[in-house]
């Protein structure tokens, strides 16, 4: 088994080397061609894993490791690192962040684990405890990310009850500024508080708030797409009262 996958690794090695040398499309990309490929690609296996599509899955991780193998092939054509230095890299990464398993560290559950990874992660690269969080992430991940390793050193809400509060406390301060006449700029601020609050409400139920999101998003299309399907009439020409009786029948699944 170990044989094959090494065969199969450094298979896709050496066609990663062809291809940089006798593809024109392929020795023309640099690192920041590659950047958004890469990003695409990357939510290309999200809705591979929403969907639990295995075989997409599959072929997402493909094509993610061959952009991995793409940016190594880049750098060691600079001289800035070789694809070995990344192996050996996040090896003794892994082995330095999980003493519990190749140490005397002892660990009693998942959440004494995370806590652990975190401190050794700000002791590896002295950052400050929310500095690891990606800049560029998309901003529902970001808060969730951002409240996580908050959480770690224990800023946190004690229960869900008190985070339920604190969203209604939000949702009150953004009707009172709505009502109010504020300008845009306090509308979006209380707006952008009331998500806050209940994408921390999402990680205290262990709820993955973008997966969450995504899954009523697919079902508002579902639905929305049976009423363009069965109304009898432009739906510019129908009532709200005519589409909704459209939209109970397809949540009942009529």
């Amino acid at each position: 088994m170990e044989r094959n996958l090494s065969e199969a690794f450094l298979r896709l090695v050496k066609i990663m080397d062809e291809l940089r040398e006798s593809c024109p499309w392929d020795r023309k990309q640099t690192i920041q061609s590659l950047r958004n490929l890469t990003i695409e690609e990357t939510y290309e296996l999200a809705d591979a894993i929403l969907s639990e599509d295995f075989n997409g899955i599959k072929e997402e991780l493909g094509d993610l490791l061959l952009h991995i193998l793409f940016y190594a092939k880049i750098a060691n054509e600079q001289d800035k690192f070789t694809l070995e230095s990344v192996l050996e890299g996040i090896s003794e990464k892994l082995i330095f962040r999980h003493p519990h398993i190749y140490g005397d560290v002892k660990v009693k559950d998942e959440e004494e684990v995370k806590r652990n990874w975190e401190k050794l992660k700000q002791k590896e690269k002295k950052i400050g405890v929310l500095a690891g969080v990606p800049i560029s992430l998309p901003s529902m991940v970001k808060a969730f990310r951002l409240q996580e390793k908050a959480s770690q050193v224990g800023f946190d809400w004690p229960d869900s009850a008190q985070v339920i509060d604190k969203i209604m406390e939000e949702i009150g301060e953004f009707t009172e500024v709505v009502r109010d006449g504020k300008d845009q700029a306090a509308i979006e601020d209380e707006l952008g508080d009331v998500l806050f609050s209940v994408i921390n409400l999402a990680r205290f139920m262990k709820v993955d708030p973008e997966a969450s999101l995504e899954r009523t998003n697919r079902k508002f299309i579902q639905r929305f797409e049976f009423i363009e399907k069965n109304a009898n009439k432009p739906l510019t020409e129908m009532s709200l009262e005519e589409m909704e009786l459209l939209w109970q029948q397809a949540k009942s699944g009529a």
